[in-house]
């Protein structure tokens, strides 16, 4: 089983991001697991077409232990599997916990074993890392972690940040940096800046996805792009990067004692 977590800063476009690759993924027949780990629970909302589903979170405080795993996950666009951890309401607690909570549930109740998916995606708001929000990284869930950023500064500083923390846990067996994935804005300098933060912790650009209205159109139909406009270029362009996330993790799965990271840009190998 693969498993991979995607960081961000918040409002970066990162779960709109991780559906279209779990989408992808689903349509070349592997079976994929879509885990949202921020407390706004709307990681898999275009997965499941906008159709609700109870946050582990909600229903661990409602039921304690006394609950199925039909009840906390949901089979989505191509049979994903969704998972939306939750979170406190604002201001009332640690948002960090929901992750926690639901993770630790989802081994419990046997989530993995049962559903058998070939690739896990942890969907995590990367604007703090810390407590909760640092557990997809540790030992024995994420293979590797990768930061969806763009060229604007405060992104830029986000995905600093979330590289900071992989390589502070270097040599403990947690989850190595597998690249970086810029999702356009159109700065000035955009692919310039990722290069240099790439440069700055010794990985390499995973993949490029190009500003589309496409996105934009895709969204109010409650579908990801690979669903709603599957022969549009941008389904290409996630398509693109589908394989090239998988083959990271392929490859780290395959030999998981090199330390240093392949370097992708756009889906080649620099």
């Amino acid at each position: 089983m693969i498993k991979a977590a995607i960081y961000g800063k918040g409002g970066i476009g990162k779960s709109t991001t991780v559906s279209n690759i779990s989408a992808a993924l689903a349509d070349k027949g592997l079976k994929v697991m879509q885990i949202g780990c921020d407390p706004k629970a709307d990681s898999t909302i275009l997965l499941r077409h906008g159709r609700e589903l109870p946050t582990v979170l909600d229903t661990v405080n409602k039921k304690k232990e006394d609950f199925d795993l039909s009840e906390i996950c949901m089979e989505g666009y191509g049979g994903v599997i969704c998972v939306e951890a939750g979170g406190p309401v604002p201001g009332f607690g640690c948002a960090g916990r929901g992750i926690i909570t639901a993770l630790e549930k989802l081994e419990k109740k046997g989530a993995y074993e049962i559903y058998k998916p070939d690739i896990v995606f942890y969907d995590v708001l990367g604007d703090v890392v810390c407590g909760g929000f640092s557990m997809p990284m540790r030992k024995g869930y994420a293979q590797n972690v990768f930061v969806l950023t763009s060229g604007e500064n405060m992104s830029i500083h986000a995905a600093a940040n979330i590289a900071m923390a992989i390589d502070n846990f270097r040599g403990r067996g947690y989850a190595r940096l597998g690249g970086m994935i810029v999702n356009s804005s159109g700065v000035k300098n955009e692919l310039g800046k990722v290069q240099e933060l790439c440069g700055d912790f010794n990985t390499g650009i995973v993949g490029v996805l190009p500003r589309s209205s496409t996105v934009q159109e895709a969204e109010p139909l409650n579908q990801t792009v690979i669903e709603a406009f599957p022969d549009s270029d941008m389904a290409r362009e996630y398509r693109k990067l589908a394989d090239s996330v998988l083959e990271v993790c392929r490859s780290t799965a395959k030999d998981s004692g090199v330390m240093d990271q392949p370097r992708y840009v756009g889906g080649g190998i620099i």
